[in-house]
């Protein structure tokens, strides 16, 4: 039977933008306009918006699917003020999970910039926390973090252990302080054993619930390594994806995981595929590794530092456009967004299709204004980690001075540029909330309440577009999802209050009521709402 939405505001992101009704049937959207052209033809569902108001389901552009996921299994430290409570929520963990002495345990959230020390913690800390396990806490950067001594023991990390390039194992004295960075962080961790394989797949259902009740219908997995393969395939024999999930590959596995899902490359089966390929070439600025043109604030050399030669990522960008795949890289910094615009020149002469294949820098937050004309003649999609306004910008004000922090994110100055931009939350870092994004975007207000860089705000209609219209762009489907249009995908949000009318500081206060995708209620808010939405 069809679906007919209305009695409501409807938000099309094409044309006008807005229309009284939409007709749904088999999962796609077969009509949009007013009421007074309803089409009569035929059994239809008339569904009562009674205020609300519906747009296109939100597109989430950059974040870590599985990641997400295993984060429901870990100690959360986002809340931990000091060392100490760092100590009782990972023994408190143990406590209550009753691990077995011996067994991993992963806590995932802490922000020294937060801690009341303003510095990691060290072996001693979490020796102290896990005397009995092997332990590692992961920074909310996601970038950096430490190991405890067992877990050093278990991993074979010694004061002899040669350090990745592009990566730091942190040494004082001669001794090992547990603290690592980047390509060293991320070298380890991975050998971490993951969680049992119904635990996660029990997480993985959780974590699409997740997304969907802050409305998103599409979710990357922004690093797809090796040792997600076969839990992808678990998943998708069980046909347990219900959310779109559009994974891009690590440059090391590629060949494998290209091989082994032969049949989702750049086409969904079974509600995933692969979208690309992802490098790296830098950190975070929060934890200061970000890749920058100049020293960071109170240092006079320190200026973070980059992951790849020239060499290595135009390696990945001609495997990418060889093979006819798009390539997410992440860029913090502005000296990673030199690199990468440098090399994305040099392939545009080598390649005639770069644009074509919507080269995409990830986060995107320190990319200079005077960077901009490039990305525009490259056709580079930033795609901005915006709410690092809010969760982090006073943070940016002490370590890059109040004027260059002004700058982060810069999506005001690329709108006006004529740059199309996504946004992302990069989940499990933060929350997969849109809203708040929105929020963010428009409002530009830091966690101290303080306005940074008024110039870059931009109105609630291009925060919305960043999330829904060009983010399907961003990943080859602004045919299909992106905009409440005929042919497309009944992929809705309905949201409890229009975002265009209600005071833009209320933003983050607007309530996703209800999820569609594909035609299919998959999320319900659990608060009083009309029997029939």
């Amino acid at each position: 039977m069809k679906q007919l939405y209305e009695n409501g505001t409807i938000l099309t992101m094409e044309g006008d933008n807005v229309a009284e009704a939409v007709l749904v049937d088999d999962g796609r959207i077969r009509w949009v306009g007013s009421k007074q052209q309803i089409p009569t033809d035929g059994d239809i569902e008339r569904i009562d918006l009674r205020g609300a108001t519906l747009l296109p389901g939100f597109i989430d552009a950059h974040s870590h699917f599985a990641a997400t996921a295993n984060a429901m299994l870990q100690v959360p430290l986002e809340e931990c003020s000091d060392f100490e409570e760092i100590i009782q929520c990972v023994q408190t963990f143990i406590r209550e999970q009753q691990i077995p002495a011996g067994q991993w345990v992963t806590a995932k959230g802490y922000d020294h910039n937060h801690l009341a020390e303003k510095q990691h913690p060290g072996l001693a800390v979490l020796d102290r926390a896990a005397p009995h396990h092997p332990l590692v806490i992961q920074h909310q950067s996601g970038h950096v973090g430490v190991f405890n001594t067992m877990a050093l023991e278990q991993l074979h990390v010694t004061t002899e252990t040669p350090v990745p390039e592009g990566g730091k194992i942190e040494r004082q004295n001669g001794v090992l302080t547990g603290y690592m960075e980047e390509a060293a962080y991320l070298k380890y961790v991975k050998q971490v054993p993951m969680p049992r394989p119904e635990a996660l797949f029990d997480a993985l259902q959780q974590a699409q619930k997740k997304y969907a009740s802050y409305g998103i219908t599409t979710v990357q997995e922004g690093m797809m390594v090796e040792q997600l393969g076969p839990l992808y395939r678990a998943l998708l024999d069980a046909d347990a994806l219900w959310l779109d999930v559009v994974g891009y590959v690590e440059i090391a596995s590629a060949d494998k995981l290209l091989a082994d899902f032969s049949e989702h490359r750049g086409v969904y089966h079974k509600h995933f595929k692969i979208g690309g390929y992802k490098t790296f070439l830098d950190g975070s600025p929060q934890s200061r590794t970000a890749w920058m043109r100049t020293a960071y604030q109170n240092s006079d050399s320190d200026s973070g530092y980059g992951t790849l030669t020239d060499e290595q990522l135009a390696s990945h960008f001609r495997l990418a456009l060889q093979n006819q795949l798009q390539l997410l890289a992440h860029c913090n910094g502005d000296a990673a967004c030199a690199q990468y615009l440098n090399i994305a020149h040099k392939m545009q002469q080598e390649y005639a299709n770069l644009a074509a294949s919507r080269p995409v820098m990830i986060h995107a937050q320190l990319l200079g204004i005077d960077q901009l004309d490039a990305v525009c003649e490259l056709g580079v999609i930033p795609s901005f980690f915006v709410a690092h306004v809010y969760h982090w910008g006073d943070v940016h004000i002490r370590n890059f001075g109040r004027a260059r922090a002004e700058q982060i994110s810069p999506a005001g100055s690329a709108l006006r540029k004529g740059i199309l931009f996504t946004f992302h939350q990069d989940a499990p870092v933060i929350e997969p909330n849109m809203l708040e994004t929105i929020w963010c975007a428009v409002n530009r207000r830091t966690k101290s309440g303080e306005l940074l860089g008024a110039e870059q705000r931009i109105s609630v209609m291009e925060a919305l577009r960043a999330v829904t219209i060009h983010a399907a762009y961003q990943y080859f489907e602004e045919h299909e999802k992106g905009s409440v249009a005929v042919g497309k995908r009944a992929d809705f949000t309905i949201l409890d209050r229009n975002p265009l009318a209600v005071d833009p500081i209320r933003l983050r206060e607007i309530r996703v009521l209800q999820t569609i995708k594909d035609g299919r209620t998959i999320y319900r808010a659990e608060v009083e709402t009309p029997s029939d939405l």
